[in-house]
């Protein structure tokens, strides 16, 4: 039996027309799925399993919190999670993923949701992680300050950047 395996959704033995799981995903299970993102959490996923003859309707709600890397510091920070996502499966005879509907083979008859479930808190992180100004690590923040020239410095305050005078003086001469 491995790591992932209690995320294992039986379709074809599926009665009652709907059904629905809970879980808690914490290290282990950012260990064992081994994406790049998230390394640590804690998120609640609710899963409802929902058959519509031959399809079947999975909902995800997910809430709690994961670790990720400060982009500006590189020291950890947390970032919440309130997402939800939803996806389409069919038994069939092939594996297969359009996008739109996942095909399982009907002998198997189980999907394992395990990467989905990472796929949507991945998905819910910002693109650019940061802490709250202030909140970054002081020692890194001033060896960053070191390192800066003419850019945007750590506070988000830009500074002037003299090279810039010339073409400026000259867009001023050629409006007069």
């Amino acid at each position: 039996m491995g790591r992932l395996d209690i995320y294992n959704v039986e379709l074809k033995g599926l009665i009652d027309k709907q059904a629905s799981y809970r879980w808690t995903v914490g290290q282990d299970f950012f260990e064992a799925v081994q994406g790049e993102d998230v390394r640590k959490g804690n998120v609640d996923v609710e899963l409802t399993v929902t058959r519509q003859s031959d399809l079947y309707h999975l909902g995800f709600v997910l809430k709690g919190a994961v670790t990720v890397t400060c982009d500006r510091c590189l020291d950890d920070m947390s970032i919440d999670i309130d997402t939800g996502g939803e996806m389409k499966v069919r038994l069939g005879d092939d594996y297969a993923d359009d996008g739109d509907v996942v095909v399982v083979p009907e002998k198997d008859g189980s999907i394992n949701v395990a990467w989905y479930i990472y796929e949507f808190i991945a998905l819910a992180i910002p693109i650019k992680h940061v802490h709250a100004p202030g909140k970054c690590n002081k020692g890194m923040m001033e060896k960053l300050d070191g390192h800066l020239i003419g850019e945007e410095d750590v506070s988000g305050e830009s500074e002037e950047d003299p090279g810039w005078d010339g073409l400026k003086n000259m867009i001023e001469t050629d409006n007069d």
